[in-house]
């Protein structure tokens, strides 16, 4: 009996250093799964959006060696009545107002700074919708009618296969994914969890395989579409985003600091939403959409483009929220009014007629709300109008 005795805590003990030795092994990939799984609670969260770096695999976007593009001050602008309420009520963390390129209002709210480099969730969509354009005017892609699988073979047999360049563009894929981000077993969930434990975004894109409509024939908001756009124009131009975005976008703008992407396990950046970037950044990149791509006498994203860019295209249902290529405009928008937007309260809104860009980075576990997006457009519009 004693000699079975210790033959079992011999197992006991072998089996704990086989767990031991296993927790060690993979400590970062769940470090990774646990920072998923608490990202977005009360008491993390803010602290957690302006240092995704230290949870997440990443890779930098090089800024380039030129100068920082000025932002000048401009005169500074009241915020309107009951600013002030909506700035605490949305948990905005950083808001940067420009009128005709120069800085009307800047401020850091809950503890933030200025320096801070903020997750853009999917208002990155928006800066690779730049990206697409600038691939496009050099001819790495044919057409936006050419099926995605022509650049991106790994999604041949997927639920991807038919749909066009333009369908993805427009979140008409007709790929089924359920978007829910309290759902833990959603589609975006499940991607959450590839990302952090490792594994390929493009492998998960080609495990999609079921399909809501026919591509081009609805619209539905679908987060890995655009992973499908970086993986046409990756297959397209055989550089990664990374490099490309810092190459044709980053580094003509002269931005102030040097950007970064959250990373799969392969390297290949998080383009639906793993960008982090200072507000005064992503005002810039709001600046250069109102200017139409054109950046100190350059042309950095075509015109033509961001004009089809904007355009309300996508066949979203009449008297709702419209959508470009990867750009909102609201259902009631004015001409030249669209912005980029990303969970949890991030905006670039621009009104190219008053010359008004609004970037805000926020930390809102209430952007979920009913009145959540109506009242941050308001405040928006009424912030411009004041300008």
């Amino acid at each position: 009996m004693r000699r079975v005795f210790r033959l079992f805590f011999r197992g006991i003990l072998i089996l704990a250093l086989i767990i031991g030795g296993l927790a060690v092994w993979k400590r970062e990939e769940i470090k990774r799964l646990l920072a998923v799984n608490s990202l977005f609670a009360a008491e993390k969260i803010v602290e957690n959006f302006s240092h995704m770096d230290t949870m997440f695999l990443t890779r930098a976007v090089p800024r380039g060696n030129g100068p920082v593009s000025p932002l000048p001050a401009g005169v500074e602008t009241p915020l309107p009545a009951g600013a002030d309420s909506w700035i605490a009520d949305r948990a905005i963390t950083g808001l940067v107002v420009l009128k005709s390129g120069a800085v009307t209002h800047e401020s850091y709210h809950l503890g933030t700074a200025p320096d801070d480099l903020r997750i853009s969730w999917s208002v990155a969509k928006s800066a690779l919708s730049m990206l697409m354009g600038i691939v496009m005017d050099e001819g790495a892609i044919a057409s936006l009618d050419d099926p995605v699988t022509k650049y991106a073979a790994a999604l041949a047999g997927s639920a991807y296969e038919g749909a066009t360049i333009r369908n993805v563009l427009n979140m008409a894929s007709g790929v089924a994914f359920d978007e829910d981000y309290l759902d833990y077993n959603s589609d975006i969930n499940k991607m959450g969890r590839v990302l952090a434990l490792g594994g390929t975004m493009d492998g998960f894109a080609a495990g999609l395989h079921e399909r809501s409509a026919a591509p081009g024939a609805a619209w539905q908001y679908v987060s890995i579409d655009t992973h499908v756009l970086g993986m046409v124009i990756r297959g397209a131009t055989g550089q990664d985003i990374a490099t490309l975005l810092s190459e044709k976008l980053f580094a003509p703008m002269g931005l102030e600091a040097e950007p970064y992407y959250l990373t799969d396990g392969s390297g290949v950046a998080f383009v639906l939403g793993g960008l982090n970037m200072t507000t005064r950044d992503y005002a810039r990149l709001g600046q250069l959409a109102l200017q139409d791509g054109l950046w100190n006498g350059a042309q950095i994203v075509p015109a033509a483009w961001m004009r089809e860019a904007t355009r309300a295209s996508a066949p979203t249902a009449p008297g709702e929220l419209r959508y470009g290529y990867q750009w909102w405009i609201p259902a009631d928008a004015q001409e030249g009014e669209f912005f980029a937007r990303g969970i949890y309260g991030q905006y670039i809104y621009i009104d190219r007629p008053r010359g008004v860009v609004i970037a805000i980075n926020a930390a809102d576990r209430g952007f979920r709300e009913p009145d959540a997006y109506p009242v941050t457009l308001a405040m928006l519009r009424r912030i411009a109008a004041a300008q």
